[in-house]
């Protein structure tokens, strides 16, 4: 994990990879749960026998699980110190170029790509990718937007 001593920090490494997480498993007890919480049980989600049969050979999981692990992959990534808050502030560009079988594992990686001053605070742009192990194609690559304000 990256450690930023401050804000102050963390905005000179614009333009940086600030590195990668560890690798976790997708496992299907997560696609199910995420399946409950968001009312969406396609089959190619939750149907373990029928999804044997389909176009991915197998379970996938849903699109929006992948790109909900965001957060959870960023807070392993970094971390920066002396921040009064810091705020989810949305997404940008999101694309889902290939998808997670069940059983696979994932990691993230962060880049820094932009930070802009708003009356608020700092508005920081990071490319995330979401990698799936033994794959070319990442699963998701997302620009996130979060607002930082300093102690």
């Amino acid at each position: 994990m990256r450690i930023f001593a401050d804000l102050d920090e963390y905005i000179a490494a614009k333009g940086e990879h600030l590195g990668h997480s560890e690798w976790q498993e997708v496992t299907q007890d997560q696609v199910n749960l995420f399946a409950d919480a968001t009312d969406d049980h396609q089959w190619i989600h939750v149907d373990v026998e029928r999804a044997a049969q389909g176009p991915f050979g197998g379970t996938i999981a849903h699109g929006y699980l992948t790109l909900a692990l965001l957060p959870s992959f960023m807070m392993r990534i970094f971390r920066i110190d002396g921040l009064k808050m810091g705020v989810n502030f949305g997404l940008n560009k999101v694309r889902f170029p290939s998808p997670v079988k069940v059983g696979a594992r994932i990691r993230a990686g962060a880049e820094l790509t932009d930070v802009k001053n708003t009356p608020a605070g700092k508005l920081a742009f990071v490319t995330m990718t979401i990698e799936v192990e033994g794959q070319d194609k990442p699963a998701c690559v997302a620009e996130t937007l979060s607002l930082y304000i300093a102690e």
